[in-house]
């Protein structure tokens, strides 16, 4: 038996074990939500989190962790938990706990497929950067829309304060009012 036909067999029981480990951020009642609410609308955060878990094990099996098929399924996860302000060792980690899980299973009775386990790893390794890379784009982004957001506002509040104004159609110059 290989790794990947082991870790094929097992997914339901390990993909579930991995989604419980992601849980483990959150607070209790929290994590009960997101186990017992299966439906979509009621708990998208779960149903986004659980549906790219499922589908970046299905990079790792079938694909050996490939960046391109793996970026949309770490998106999924990790901008949730970007929004939710979590530091990155937080909300990365979940990438590295699957390490954990994979040795449990082979530990269990398959020690013969250690030097694939060796491999899987490095390749975890690689997507735990990957995964890190996608974050910071996250929180980039969030920081983004925030100064925006505040340069709106403030320039809102001249503008109705009459402290600045833009020209109307056809006027050269912006008309500066002094205090």
């Amino acid at each position: 038996m290989t790794l990947r036909d082991l870790l094929i067999k097992r997914k339901d029981d390990i993909v579930k074990e991995w989604f419980d480990l992601v849980l483990e951020a959150y607070p209790d009642e929290s994590k009960d939500f997101f186990r017992k609410q299966q439906n979509r609308f009621a708990n998208p955060m779960g149903h986004n989190i659980r549906e790219g878990i499922s589908g970046l094990y299905d990079v790792i099996v079938d694909h050996g962790c490939d960046s391109e098929k793996a970026a949309p399924f770490l998106d999924q996860i990790i901008r949730i938990r970007a929004i939710q302000e979590f530091p990155p060792s937080v909300a990365l980690a979940f990438v590295l706990e699957f390490k954990e899980l994979v040795r449990r299973e082979v530990s269990a009775g398959h020690e013969e497929l250690s030097e694939e386990v060796n491999k899987l790893e490095q390749n975890l390794d690689k997507l735990a950067l990957q995964a890190f890379d996608v974050y910071m784009g996250c929180r980039e982004r969030i920081f983004e829309l925030r100064v925006n957001e505040l340069r709106n506002l403030m320039f809102g509040a001249l503008e109705r304060a009459n402290l600045v104004s833009f020209p109307a159609e056809g006027e050269k110059e912006v008309k500066e009012n002094k205090i």
